[in-house]
């Protein structure tokens, strides 16, 4: 029989780059077993580590993933936690912190899987143990994957700072409208805001696009032109 306690599907450790394949695994987690990314087809992840359990910054990073889960579920975006820690572990505190207040967060039920890792087999293929920062905790990691199970975004956190999740909510945004209308997003955008077409491809298109706002809305130079958000799909 296979076990699954952890189940590392590729030898491969080169570490994962924006455009590659996420490296996939088997493991358990606090809501049963997780084939990743297979069981994961069409939906959009956001997989993310933590050091430990029982600590203050990751705490309070799980209760507002637990007052933001249904807000991922809206685009399309399932959460998938991990650390170095065992699943009693895990259930222990995932238990407590439902008893837990902080600020504007109450009570939060954590629904997410949180993966096991005691063998940090996972966290080496993802590179989530940076030896310079701790060798038996992982730094606050973070994949954004998509439908089709390719890394879009990595970001890392150091253990001392919580992460923004609202600002990983809206890359994750910004990539689905990238990829639906064919556009990319300008600094501090928001949903909502006002997107960049390509640059032309050449000289013809250049002078149409300042002369005439070929294939945009409106345009600062050559380079520089917009979609408006209204006009979107």
């Amino acid at each position: 029989t296979r076990d699954w306690s952890l189940d590392v599907c590729s030898s491969d450790l080169r570490l994962p780059l924006i455009g590659d394949k996420a490296p996939e695994f088997r493991a358990i987690t606090t809501e049963g077993k997780i084939n990743f990314p297979e069981d994961f087809k069409g939906k959009w992840v956001m997989l993310f580590s933590h050091p430990a359990d029982f600590t203050p910054v990751c705490t309070t990073e799980f209760m507002m993933l637990a007052s933001m889960h249904k807000e991922f579920q809206e685009i399309n975006t399932e959460l998938i936690g991990l650390s170095i820690d065992s699943l009693s572990s895990h259930i222990a505190w995932l238990r407590r912190i439902e008893e837990l207040e902080w600020g504007p967060f109450s009570k939060g039920k954590v629904r997410f899987p949180l993966i096991a890792d005691s063998s940090m087999k996972v966290a080496k293929l993802y590179g989530m143990l940076h030896p310079n920062a701790a060798n038996t905790q992982t730094v606050r990691a973070v994949f954004i994957i998509d439908p089709e199970g390719t890394v879009r975004t990595i970001m890392y956190y150091p253990m001392s700072t919580g992460r923004n999740f609202k600002e990983i909510k809206r890359t994750i945004i910004a990539l689905q409208k990238a990829d639906k209308n064919h556009v990319s997003t300008p600094a501090e955008w928001q949903d909502g805001d006002d997107v960049l077409v390509p640059t032309p491809l050449d000289m013809e298109q250049a002078q149409k696009r300042v002369s005439d706002n070929n294939g945009c809305d409106y345009a600062l130079d050559w380079f520089m032109a917009f979609r408006k958000n209204d006009k979107l799909k």
